[in-house]
């Protein structure tokens, strides 16, 4: 994978690689662009770049278009190229919503009392022309696409199926777990959203970043024993003592490099909340940040 390279995926799909590589981005973000001839969609503009934005203007051939701009969720990363792309190429901008619009009611509650979320560098000043909806199908020169709302890793994020292929946005990668960061992101809701996808038939799977997965089946398996497997080890610390998410993560990410374990410790977090709606662990204060966590009596 090369920042600026056009990557054939499939004959109706391109992407192409932001250079924007970081620990929480692997290589950088992919954008793609959906359609051959006339018509096009562009998914997941990503950083406001000069140098991606040059190379997604080359990626479009003579005789295409841009006829909308879909964002999977409000992250800069993904997003804030968007309103630069939409005057360039007169395109709108789509996506399920501004950042917090898809919230749960707990997350809501949540941080009406206060709890904010980790610096995932949200992109606070997003809005799309267009709110898209779940189960909704674009039907253009490109073909037929889906819309999946897919809340977890941000409570506004939507995938894409078409023809088998599943772009993924940051829900479900190759190269990585996904973050999920409360009150944005909700471990309920991601679970619940990996469970829906692995239900369905994918031949190739085209994440938010890293390289695209063959056997999605196996991959979406994988990262749910990821999420049961870290919910237990919560779960066995919470046996021997009292931890808030802070203390539960160096505690179980003893091999995470230090640069790292913020985001560890907002993954602990949101499984935690999780734990203590469905009642398997008690919380000492109402819940925030530092809340100090308990196994519930009867689990012990």
């Amino acid at each position: 994978m090369t920042p600026g390279a056009i990557d054939q995926m499939t004959d109706r799909v391109r992407r192409i690689l932001a250079p924007n590589p970081s620990p929480m981005t692997g290589p950088g973000t992919n954008s793609y662009l959906i359609g051959r001839g006339g018509d096009l969609l562009l998914v997941d503009p990503g950083p406001l770049d000069a140098s991606h934005i040059a190379a997604l203007h080359r990626a479009i051939a003579p005789g295409e278009r841009v006829a909308a701009i879909i964002v999977t969720h409000p992250h800069l990363d993904h997003s804030a190229a968007a309103p630069s792309l939409a005057k360039e190429t007169r395109a709108p901008i789509w996506a399920f919503g501004a950042s917090g619009q898809g919230r749960s009611p707990l997350m809501r509650h949540l941080a009406a009392q206060g709890l904010t979320g980790g610096g995932e560098g949200v992109d606070h000043g997003f809005a799309p022309h267009r709110r898209l909806q779940d189960g909704e199908f674009l039907s253009g020169d490109w073909g037929d696409v889906e819309v999946l709302h897919c809340p977890g890793h941000m409570a506004e994020h939507i995938c894409l199926g078409f023809g088998g292929v599943l772009l993924s946005g940051d829900h479900a990668m190759g190269w990585s777990t996904s973050l999920v960061s409360p009150p944005d992101g909700d471990m309920a809701a991601y679970m619940a959203s990996l469970d829906r996808l692995a239900a369905r038939s994918w031949h190739l799977m085209l994440p938010g970043h890293g390289a695209e997965v063959r056997d999605v089946a196996a991959r979406l398996e994988d990262l749910r024993h990821h999420r049961r497997m870290r919910e237990a080890a919560i779960q066995a610390q919470l046996a021997m003592a009292p931890a808030s998410a802070h203390d539960l993560a160096r505690q179980i990410y003893t091999q995470t490099p230090a640069a790292l374990l913020p985001a560890a410790e907002r993954n602990i977090l949101a499984h935690l909340i999780d734990l203590f709606e469905r009642n398997a662990i008690t919380a000492a204060t109402p819940l925030h940040a530092e809340t100090v966590f308990s196994l519930h009596p009867a689990k012990a």
